[in-house]
């Protein structure tokens, strides 16, 4: 079947399936893979970790963090690279490849339980594998299905609501399979199913890319080909600096207090330039906007740093404290990791009608009041867990686990989505790609601080209640945070200038406000992805 309208990069002669070019479905089985494969290895990390490294909890904690903040890091890198030189079309080959090298990597060089030196190191450098290949591969592979349409193209959404879908389903398969096979049969069984998801997903890739047809490719192929004075082409000398970010990445996971210097540096001066922009060289609605983005980027952190707790001490929780069984049989603790993705895509079409409905009505919140809500619904989470738990090292009931992620999953509907959303809508053109790369920078921030809180819930002579006064305590914190930010939304709101926003063209720099619209009924995670 053909379309009379043109694609993008996609002709208009070109066959399409259920109205949408056919390249669409290759990148989401691509995508569905390596998500499996992320958050697949992402569930028995700190399992991983604590039980076969036999590393306390605190360092433990650590790693995970410093891993998780780097990941958040090298898409801005990445997604310049793809821009500049390579197109997202080859950033996204080069990036499966690594982290197809870095899952298996883990999975060969596992090594006698205890056992640390080469195997450890070995360990290291398959994370730092896939730190660099996320980065390549993670925001690109969502700029090849924007550049399949036209900016006008009404399929846009459409197309991201499935794309998305798929990468939700990777999320909730991934947890599943690889933790059963990482806790039940094999540590090197889990990484291994890992590796060979993303090699499924490379395998899609390859033999479907002739469906992208122009989209995605190098904006300059001739420089791209041109000789550096080393004697390899700029595209060569590219990879040949991506093996090299390996080899910093892996230093980084070594000494990991030097990511949180690293990140806090990085962030004030981006931060700092973001203001001397604003205040000296935009005009004053423009300026208000930036303000606005900015207040938003602040709380980022904050917000992921207490979500994040998934996967490292709710994850250490659900292992110890919660009473797994059903029907006589106890579930894999890394199973709860699918709990958050089966949330998004069962609560993702309501809230993408219920602010739709709100809207139509002129009573839609606004992004500020969205993010005050989140806030409020990630602190009760923790608050309800730590009502249904037992005390003294007694088991809790996994409803209320389920419970906290319901809420905890409902608070990223209200975040996440709408943090990206509003990064696009409130910068101006030249300064949208700085935006979303400092969203992503406090993303990074937000993870190490998890780390930080984690290992406050554990360590040397922590009692079994620790981590239940921890989550009180940033329980009610974190509301009373949420509480105070609902006045001051309003104030945000008015800095947002909304009723203007069409006559100044703000964030006309990205591919339309209509393509990351989108994501905010199909759960975004906060690097422009669903999970």
């Amino acid at each position: 079947m053909a379309t009379a309208a043109a694609s993008g990069g996609v002709p208009a002669t070109a066959k399409t399936f259920l109205g949408h070019p056919r390249g669409l479905y290759m990148l989401f089985f691509a995508e569905m893979w390596e998500r499996f494969s992320y958050y697949g290895m992402r569930a028995i990390l700190i399992f991983y970790l604590t039980k076969h490294f036999l590393f306390d909890t605190d360092p433990a904690y650590a790693v995970y963090g410093a891993y998780t903040s780097m990941v958040y890091i090298t898409p801005v890198i990445g997604g310049y690279l793809a821009d500049r030189y390579l197109g997202a079309r080859k950033a996204v080959l080069a990036g499966g490849v690594f982290i197809a090298i870095g899952h298996l990597l883990i999975a060969l060089v596992e090594g006698p339980q205890g056992q640390q030196g080469f195997y450890l190191n070995g360990f290291y450098l398959g994370l730092a594998f896939i730190i660099v290949g996320t980065g390549f591969l993670k925001a690109n592979i969502s700029v090849l299905v924007g550049q399949l349409y036209p900016r006008e193209d009404v399929r846009r959404d459409g197309a991201f609501s499935i794309f998305y879908m798929g990468i939700n389903l990777g999320a909730f398969t991934g947890p599943i399979l690889v933790g059963y096979l990482g806790e039940r049969v094999g540590w090197g069984y889990g990484f291994g199913a890992a590796g060979i998801g993303m090699l499924l997903g490379l395998v899609v890739f390859v033999l479907f890319r002739k469906e992208l047809y122009h989209a995605g490719a190098p904006t300059d192929p001739a420089l791209l080909a041109t000789r550096t004075p080393i004697g390899v082409s700029r595209e060569w000398l590219i990879y040949l600096g991506a093996v090299a970010a390996v080899g910093v990445s892996f230093l980084l996971l070594r000494d990991r207090d030097i990511v949180g210097g690293l990140l806090s540096i990085f962030w004030l001066l981006v931060v700092g330039f973001i203001l001397y922009r604003a205040v000296f060289t935009l005009p004053k609605r423009e300026r208000d906007r930036i303000f606005a983005a900015l207040y938003l980027i602040a709380l980022c952190p904050l917000f992921w740093a207490l979500f994040e707790q998934a996967g490292s001490s709710l994850n250490v929780f659900t292992d110890e404290r919660v009473d797994r069984h059903l029907f006589g049989w106890e579930m894999p603790a890394s199973w709860f990791q699918s709990v958050n993705s089966f949330w998004i895509i069962t609560l993702a079409p309501v809230f993408a009608v219920l602010w739709t409905w709100l809207g139509k009505r002129g009573l839609e919140p606004s992004a500020p009041l969205k993010f005050a809500f989140g806030f409020i619904q990630i602190g009760l989470g923790f608050l309800i867990l730590v009502a249904g738990a037992g005390t003294d090292g007694a088991m809790t009931p996994m409803i209320f686990v389920i419970l906290l992620y319901l809420l905890h999953s409902m608070a990223e509907l209200c975040f996440s989505p709408v943090g990206l959303s509003s990064m696009t809508r409130l910068s101006v053109g030249s300064m949208v790609g700085l935006m979303m790369g400092t969203w992503f920078l406090s993303t990074a921030a937000g993870n190490f601080l998890a780390a930080k809180i984690a290992q406050a819930t554990g360590g040397e002579g922590a009692g079994p209640d620790r981590v239940l006064e921890v989550y009180w305590s940033i329980g009610w914190y974190i509301i009373i945070i949420g509480v105070i930010a609902i006045p001051v939304s309003w104030l945000i709101k008015k800095l947002m200038h909304l009723d203007t926003l069409g006559e100044d063209g703000a964030g006309h720099g990205l591919a339309g406000e209509s393509q990351l619209a989108e994501p905010a009924a199909a759960g975004t995670r906060p690097d422009g992805e669903a999970r």
